[in-house]
């Protein structure tokens, strides 16, 4: 057997191949791809060859959020039944370092993520028609869902363990610098959070209006009336909480100046080194906290999406067939048109 993939050679490098397929051993599924979303790692791969230091050193097959329909069992399997659609966990920690014995799979010495090119080899991703997966990788989702929603659950996932790491936020008023996929989702999880204000910011009126209909309360577009932010920062701020998407210098310190003494500033974008103003974080006793990925929240996203209680419906903003993956990307690069673009690999 055989499938076709999205590999990736190089800087803007994309190649639409064929790759031969098994048939699934223990443990394993064989999946019919439905839908793959376009991250912004994958973006950085294809437009900059990397990002930071992790770069494309060999051929690397991209994708890491994706959905599909279980075509086979391999032995052993249970809890799955042909016909059954999923979305795909693209994390698989080993279960056996320090870290994962600690139960933080998240810092795994040995983790295998799909489309990563951190490690030599790369770890192969997710955009291809047919694959062989683990069978603990995959998460039912239900019949309402389509699986292009089913595929951002992998977003969804990462919003969810940062939002973990912002306490409780019934009530509170949260603040979102950036309004990409994970600034939109996001707001998302901060208004199923019960917060009583969600003020995103970004550079794009087209990503604020996504994040409008995705639970933001009020939207400003800091290109044009940053002067709308400085309410937000009278009597040493107002913010219970941000989460900053973006990480970009400017975003961070409007963050630090709009959070409340003893405030929360998750940190969820990544960058290079920025410059952050250190006296105004001290001075306020912010509490700056790191986040990426997640663990058990994969199967909440899956569930909270399948339950209604957060719609990635207006994120997705476009869907092309793998044979037109440049033209995808080229879109998803386009912030000020585009949020969530997939590819579509079947009826999805």
């Amino acid at each position: 057997m055989e499938t076709r993939v999205c590999r990736l050679y190089g800087q803007n490098d994309i190649r639409i191949e064929t790759a031969p397929l098994a048939a699934p051993g223990p443990g394993e599924v064989l999946l019919a791809l439905a839908a793959g979303g376009i991250c912004g790692s994958d973006l950085h791969y294809y437009q900059d060859g990397g990002f930071g230091p992790i770069r494309v050193r060999e051929p690397i097959i991209l994708g890491h959020e994706a959905s599909g329909t279980v075509l086979a069992l391999g032995p052993g399997v249970r809890g799955l039944a042909e016909g059954d659609r999923v979305a795909i966990n693209p994390s698989r920690p080993c279960g056996s370092c320090s870290f994962c014995q600690q139960d933080l799979p998240i810092h795994c010495l040995s983790m295998r993520f799909s489309g990563s090119a951190m490690r030599m080899p790369h770890e192969q991703g997710l955009f291809r028609d047919r694959m062989v997966v683990s069978a603990a990788q995959c998460v039912p989702v239900g019949d309402g869902v389509s699986l292009a929603q089913a595929a951002c659950a992998e977003p969804l996932a990462v919003c969810l363990h940062a939002r973990n790491q912002a306490g409780e936020l019934a009530g509170k008023r949260v603040l979102v610098t950036g309004a990409g996929p994970i600034g939109a989702l996001c707001a998302a999880a901060a208004a199923e959070a019960g917060a009583a204000e969600v003020v995103v910011t970004d550079l794009q009126d087209f990503t604020l209006g996504v994040a409008a209909r995705m639970g933001a309360t009020r939207t400003v577009n800091v290109a044009t009336d940053a002067a709308a932010l400085e309410p937000y920062a009278e009597n040493k701020g107002q913010f219970d909480v941000a989460f900053e998407c973006s990480a970009a210098a400017p975003a961070i310190k409007t963050a630090i100046t709009c959070l409340r003494p003893r405030g929360r500033l998750v940190q969820v974008g990544v960058s290079g080194d920025v410059p952050i103003p250190l006296n105004m974080l001290v001075g306020k006793e912010i509490a700056y906290h790191g986040t990426q990925r997640f663990a058990g929240e994969f199967s909440e996203a899956v569930a909270l999406i399948g339950a209604g209680r957060i719609d990635v419906s207006p994120i997705i903003t476009g869907s092309f067939p793998l044979e037109r993956a440049v033209e995808a990307f080229t879109q998803a690069g386009d912030r000020s048109g585009a949020v969530k673009v997939q590819l579509s690999f079947a009826d999805a």
